[in-house]
């Protein structure tokens, strides 16, 4: 085998940890090598998770608002139909604009992409295995691991993505789903659901948990369940999925709900019971890697492993599983890299399900403040009073901030409302600073806008809203 080519810092995967980890890297004068083993950079995020269904979300929005919603704005449309390769069409392209866009920052910041499998050895050598076959090693003076995650299968029901679907597979459906059955009420489950019912097939969401969105904060759950369940969606929680399989085209599943049991049938199922990290080329327990109940690399809060000068972000290292997380502690092991005094904080880390409407969520939600034992205070506003929200026609929701009653420091931020995504980012920035509700309602806010709400909500927690 060839020596070795030294390199500051080799990242093994290249999703959005990864890339970003390089492009920092590199940034700071490293020299960097990314190790990525499909065809093109981004990882699960660019190309068949986070890009293409959010391409698909936006699509059928624009589909249903056509056949449904369009009249109610005076605009009269004659008889819509689907055309569904073209649709897919668009989500690819976009897909390839996000990969070829990693590719010219790879070139622009002198990043080397080593195309292949990577295989983690002692005393940090990284075997890349190429497509043809061909090994280059090469030897870090840093790793870091960023090797994602994987979904997670039903021993009675593995991935074949041709009826039998993980996410994945759920993107590149070739026909609307007479009925899809979608096992699992989290993010992924109810997002790409809704796509296909937008579509015009039926969809059962089967949830394990006495709710969707387990975990959340209750008030979302509930409204988010009555506004799905309006929509169309027939959702069945506290069921449990005890066996099935695939007959030809035909999809059986049985399930139990309190000791009632049904077959149900339909001509696809999603399997979206949750991901599991995937330490591909990492043999963890043979390199003596410290790891967590779930599998997941342990790290400290500059994204250190318990080996020297080895790093793990990500999915990789758990936690919950949002690109946005994994860019982050990529920049931070970067950074810690090169020098820098710098740490990972997860306490202002967003979350949004990309359903219509939207769910947006920073902070704690109130039952786990409860739990705490800490004092607080809530200030809640509905869109259903905010100006902006009428004249679009897109009044479910509302905006719910809790606050430390003492303090007044916000403590958690939960919304369901058109276009939720953006205006969590002003709670974000809130919560980096250590801000209060009174900061966020003494701020002036554009008029008639959605971000009105924001500060409503805001002024509530003080018993001070004004439109309310």
């Amino acid at each position: 085998m060839a020596e070795a080519t030294s390199a500051d810092v080799v990242i093994i995967g290249g999703g959005p940890g990864g890339y970003v980890a390089a492009i920092r890297a590199a940034q700071l004068g490293l020299s960097t090598v990314c190790v990525e083993m499909e065809k093109t950079l981004g990882g699960t995020c660019v190309n068949v998770g986070c890009i293409p269904s959010k391409a698909l979300l936006s699509s059928s929005e624009h589909y249903e608002f056509a056949r449904l919603h369009a009249g109610v704005h005076g605009v009269k449309v004659g008889e819509v139909s689907l055309d569904l390769p073209v649709m897919h069409k668009r989500k690819d392209e976009a897909v390839l604009q996000n990969t070829k866009g990693i590719e010219f920052l790879f070139r622009k910041h002198k990043i080397t992409w080593a195309k292949g499998r990577g295989t983690l050895r002692p005393g940090n050598i990284i075997d890349v295995s190429a497509p043809d076959n061909t090994v280059t090693s090469y030897a870090a003076k840093s790793v870091i691991i960023a090797t994602g995650s994987v979904p997670i299968e039903l021993p009675f029901l593995k991935f074949d993505e041709e009826r039998i679907l993980s996410n994945i597979g759920a993107l590149k459906i070739p026909e609307v789903p007479k009925h899809l059955i979608v096992i699992g009420g989290g993010v992924i489950g109810l997002e790409l659901g809704s796509v296909w019912r937008r579509l015009g097939a039926k969809v059962t969401v089967i949830e394990l948990f006495p709710t969707i969105l387990p975990g959340n904060d209750a008030e979302i759950i509930k409204e988010a369940d009555k506004v799905f369940r309006r929509q169309g969606l027939e959702i069945r929680t506290a069921t449990k999925v005890t066996g099935g399989g695939r007959e030809g085209d035909r999809i059986i599943i049985e399930i139990d709900n309190d000791g009632k049991t049904e077959s149900l049938q339909g001509d696809y199922v999603l399997v979206s019971v949750g991901r599991k990290p995937a330490l591909t080329g990492i043999d963890a327990a043979a390199l003596g890697f410290t790891l967590g109940k779930r599998g997941e690399i342990a790290v400290d809060n500059q994204m250190r492993t318990n080996l020297p000068n080895v790093y793990a972000i990500g999915d990789a290292v758990g936690g919950k599983l949002l690109a946005h997380k994994a860019e982050e502690e990529g920049v931070v092991a970067a950074e810690v890299i090169a020098g820098h005094n710098v740490h990972m904080d997860h306490r202002s880390m967003p979350s949004v399900v990309y359903t219509w409407p939207e769910i947006a969520t920073v902070g704690l939600a109130e039952h786990e403040v409860k739990e705490s034992g800490r004092e607080y205070r809530v200030g809640k506003f509905p869109f259903s009073a905010n100006g902006r929200a009428r004249s679009m026609a897109e009044t479910s929701g509302f905006v719910k901030f809790i606050a430390d009653a003492k303090t007044d420091e916000l403590i958690g931020c939960h919304m369901i409302g058109p276009n939720v995504s953006e205006l969590i980012q002003e709670v974000v920035l809130a919560f980096e600073y250590r801000g209060s509700s009174e900061d966020i309602g003494i701020t002036v806010h554009s008029h008639p806008t959605l971000s009105e709400a924001v500060k409503e909500a805001a002024l509530g927690v003080l018993g001070r809203s004004i439109h309310i």
